[in-house]
């Protein structure tokens, strides 16, 4: 693995920190973050290290071997940088997704943007396959964003396999696994349980994630080792077709009560002329376009490293 002093990992962390809050919102995905800041393949590259094998390697040769075996300074570092995000962010953005709704999303609307031509550049040979896998992977994540979402819901086992689903998607460019939870109706239940510090429905998601990571990292690993353009074109379309959820204007078509709040369950894309408010335009298009700089910010700081 790779040699790094102490304030690469404070970068890590930093990084981790990104993808939580990315994470939190319904929409946007923490894959995406870690592809645009160059830790993504080393990322499905350590998970997948985590194995069996790890553990006899830690029986025989000991802990240093196993730590380095693992990458353990790598993941330690991301996902305190992700577990720090999403204990001390969530208030704040659930917070910005009541209130500031159209500012957010125009924030993350242009960083998903830019992150298509980010994503898409990886790709070495453009060829029929990796155009049909783009369209593909376009339609399928239009067609998640375009699902109703279920009934909330507390059952533990329910959760688990939330949890599971979830990471899954997180670590997917352009799929939110937040998004999946809202789907699943496991959204609220999970941000309530880490907002009043319920360790028995958080443990019960974190195993479930554990489970689905590892299981999952298996198969991005497999597929970037054999057909590594194929994959990039499925990621980008993902991203591609994730651009409808994260549309800023949006007209309620439906809403339903959870407990003692309000929550919209079915809305439409809108124009900023037909938005039914103030549509927040010169601001929301500055917010857009400082998304979108970001990406190429962080790939030239990046390149220059």
């Amino acid at each position: 693995m790779k040699t790094r002093q102490l304030l690469d990992y404070v970068f890590i962390t930093l990084k981790g920190i990104a993808m939580g809050a990315a994470d939190v919102v319904p929409g946007v995905s923490g894959g995406t973050i870690a592809f645009i800041s160059g830790i993504y393949e080393e990322l499905i590259t350590s998970i997948n290290n985590i194995n069996l094998s790890l553990f006899t390697t830690l029986k025989k040769e000991g802990f240093k071997s196993f730590w380095e075996k693992a990458n353990g300074n790598f993941l330690l570092a991301l996902f305190s940088g992700i577990f720090i995000s999403v204990l001390s962010l969530a208030k704040v953005l659930s917070w910005l997704l009541e209130n500031q709704p159209v500012l957010l999303w125009s924030f993350f609307f242009g960083l998903v943007l830019a992150s298509i031509f980010f994503v898409g550049k990886e790709i070495k040979k453009w060829s029929v396959g990796t155009i049909v896998v783009f369209l593909v992977g376009t339609a399928v994540a239009y067609f998640i964003t375009e699902l109703p979402p279920n009934e909330n819901t507390d059952s533990l086992p329910y959760l688990f396999l939330s949890g599971a689903l979830a990471i899954c998607a997180m670590i997917l460019p352009g799929i939110s696994g937040a998004f999946i939870l809202v789907l699943l109706g496991s959204y609220k239940t999970i941000l309530d349980a880490v907002h009043e510090r319920d360790l028995k429905i958080v443990i019960t998601v974190a195993l479930g994630a554990i489970f689905g990571l590892l299981s999952f990292a298996r198969l991005l690993k497999w597929m970037f080792s054999h057909y590594k353009n194929i994959t990039l074109a499925l990621l980008t379309g993902f991203i591609l077709g994730s651009l409808n959820k994260i549309w800023p204007w949006k007209k309620v078509l439906e809403t339903r009560t959870f407990g003692d709040k309000t929550k919209v369950i079915d809305d439409m894309n809108v124009w900023p002329s037909a938005f039914e408010g103030d549509n927040q335009l010169i601001l929301a298009i500055i917010l857009a376009l400082i998304g979108f700089s970001l990406i190429f910010i962080l790939e030239k700081l990046a390149s220059k490293k």
